[in-house]
Parts: C-alpha cells; structure tokens; sequence
C-alpha cells in the first residue's frame, strides 16, 4: 500500500530556452551568482513539502555542471541546513557517490548530519554516471568492472565503520587502518567516531540495469532500491521487481513485489492530459538532451543523441516524446484523477509497494516545481489510505 511520497531535486538552477529546438546542453555557461541560486531553490521546495505532508526530499551529488542542470555538490551539508528550516520531512541523500569519497570520510560526515539533524537524513549511495565528476576525483567510471569493485568495497567499509564499535578492512584499494605505531601501540582497529546514533542506518541505491551481482550487493547489505525517475526513463521496470525478490529469497528473505522499493516518476499535472503535453513537452526533452547524452536512456541510437546536439534538426527528427513516455507510464501526465488512476494501479499490481517518488524534468523553473508539487500534494496524494497529509501553511 502506498503510504509515503517523495520528490528528488538533482539540482537544476532555472533554465531559459529549453526543448529540442533550444539551446544545446553543451552550449549552456551561467554565471557563479545564478548557479548559487540552486540552494534557494532546493530550500523553497523542502519547505513546501514539509508543509505539505510529504515524507523524504532527495537531493543528488554531482560537480562542475557550469551548464545549471546538477549543482549540489555536497548533498550532506546542503541537507543538514534544511533540516534546521523544515520541522518534519526528511531529507535524503539520492545519491552520495562513493568513489568520489573516502568511504570513512562519508561515513563520518553521515554520523555527524544524523547526530545534528535528529536522524532526520536518509543515506543512499551511488557509483555515478558523469565521467567528468567521477574521473576528475581519481576514480574510474570508463572502467565500469573497476568503478563496481571500488564502490563494493567502499561500501563494505562504511557498514562496518557503522555497525561495529570498532572494526579493521584488508581489500585490494584499503587497508585499515595501516599499521603504525600509536601512542606507544601498534594501531589494530578503528572506532567511527562518532558513529550515527540510528542504527541499523537505513540506506538507498538506484537500480539502473538490475544485474544479479548489483542486487545480490544491495540485498546482503539491507540496502533499498529506487527504480526509475531521475535520469532513468520507462519506470519501475517488472523484470527489475522480480529479480529484486530472487536476491533476497537467496538470503531466505521473502519479500511482496514492491517491498523495500521506491518507484519514482518524472510528472506534471494539469486540467487534462492534452494541456499537460503542451506545457511539459519542452521540459521532457531538455530532459531528453541531458540523459541521453550520458547514455542513460537505453532506447535511444548514437544517431538521435546526435541529432538532439543539432536544434535545427531536433525538434522535427524522430526522438522520444512526451505523448508516448505518458502512454507508456513512464511519465506521470495529465489530470489528477488520471495520475491517480495510474498509481492505483501500480499500487494493486505490487502490494509490497509503499514508496512513490515524483520528480520535476530538468529546466522546469521554480515557481513551477512549486505549484507541481502543491497541487501533487493537495489533489493526488489525499487519494491514498494512509498517506500523511498536512495542510498547507497559510501565506
């Protein structure tokens, strides 16, 4: 039953000229002072849905995006400041990317924004998709076999660092701690200092490709999985669901379809799905350009991701629309009976299900994200037994 809904921001500053027919992805430089302003903006939307009952705003971190459409490079800090302007909602970190980190740095920066924000931070962690971020900070992602191996034995570090009051790792990129000599000992062992006082700490990883080795990862780790939305179009996929069960039945765990999942969908709302293509198709395929490009929407051939470059070519070539996301349902489009009609239906199909997270395409501007989320609030989210629903604060 759908009990929980969440928005993720992955940090685009107000964009002009969006579209297939507007300007390229690679042609987009905004000022210091406007790529700043990403942080106002994050702060007006945790407050609107604090008021407005919904449960976790996620926040994604990426790097050196002088193009405006990821700006947070630090979604602990940035969230931990919300936490002291919101009083309810949580805020989660969709995603920490690991090899950009030293594992026990996250690890302690994590403690230390649970400790300060009353356990109101929810950790996720990622392995990236940016060659540029990933790369520049000395980890691999061109080598994807190496980019996983790191990212597991990060991810190994930090749930020990976590769960043991004081713990050692030997692997193949860390040895800790190194054996030196210590105030007359030779150091063995290590203590997190301080560690999160919530523990077990619950965590969240995407799923992309579902591979038996990814999920087999995030099951023997308790770690839970968010399936479509952001950068991944078509939704919740229903083989990834089922291979999600398989992993944990290997570890004797019987989960319902859905369960310890979130899907997540890109939506607009509007009087009628008709008015809702006309309004969020140039948004949709700004979105198009910046996720395509990074070969994150496995549809599209090398021939569309080059035309998507060309504005004059574009918008009359034969590249993904927002008509056939919407018929699909990968898209949540139209009216609010008519989103709720399809979350109904995905809420039958997996009882497991608890968790909706809905999203705002790249390029949507902040007094829009603002209205979208109010009335997803106020119109969708009331349909749904459970669901904790405040209102609105008065202006």
């Amino acid at each position: 039953m759908i009990t929980k809904f969440d928005s993720l921001f992955a940090g685009h500053v107000d964009i002009e000229n969006v579209g297939y027919g507007g300007v390229p992805v690679n042609d987009r430089r905004y000022p210091n002072e406007h790529l700043a302003g990403v942080f106002g903006k994050a702060e007006a939307m945790a407050q609107l849905m604090d008021r407005t009952g919904y449960d976790t705003f996620w926040m994604a971190e990426h790097h050196f995006q002088h193009e405006g459409m990821e700006c947070i490079p630090n979604v602990l800090m940035t969230a931990l400041h919300l936490a002291h302007v919101t009083k309810n909602i949580r805020l989660g970190c969709g995603f920490n990317i690991a090899p950009m980190w030293h594992p026990l740095r996250l690890a302690e920066d994590y403690a230390t924004a649970d400790i300060l924000s009353g356990g109101r931070i929810t950790f996720g962690v990622g392995r990236g998709y940016h060659t540029r971020e990933v790369e520049t900070f000395g980890s691999p992602l061109l080598d994807q076999p190496a980019n996983r191996e790191l990212f597991e034995e990060q991810v190994e570090i930090i749930f020990k660092a976590f769960n043991n009051e004081s713990f050692s790792h030997r692997g193949k990129h860390y040895t800790l701690p190194p054996e030196v000599p210590y105030r007359g000992y030779r150091l063995k062992e290590l203590t997190l200092v301080p560690r999160p006082l919530r523990l077990p700490v619950e965590c969240w990883q995407p799923i992309q490709g579902g591979s038996e080795r990814a999920l087999d990862f995030m099951a023997k780790h308790g770690i839970q999985g968010l399936v479509g939305g952001g950068s991944a179009e078509g939704g919740a996929m229903h083989s990834v669901v089922l291979k999600w069960q398989e992993a944990h039945a290997r570890l004797g765990q019987r989960l319902e379809l859905g369960e310890r999942m979130c899907f997540g969908f890109h939506f607009y709302m509007a009087d009628s799905r008709e008015q809702a293509v006309r309004e969020a198709g140039k948004f949709y395929e700004e979105n198009m350009k910046m996720f395509g490009e990074l070969r994150l929407v496995r549809a599209l051939s090398d021939e569309q991701i080059e035309i998507m470059r060309d504005p004059a070519r574009a918008p009359s070539a034969k590249l993904p629309r927002i008509e056939d996301a919407i018929k699909s349902g990968g898209f949540l489009g139209g009216s609010p009976a008519e989103i709720v009609d399809h979350l109904k239906a995905i809420e039958q199909r997996y009882p497991g299900l608890d968790r909706i997270s809905v999203s705002l395409s790249v390029g949507v501007p902040q007094s829009a994200c603002l209205e979208q989320l109010e009335r997803f609030a106020t119109e969708v989210m009331p349909a749904f037994q459970g669901a904790k629903v405040r209102e609105p604060a008065l202006a």
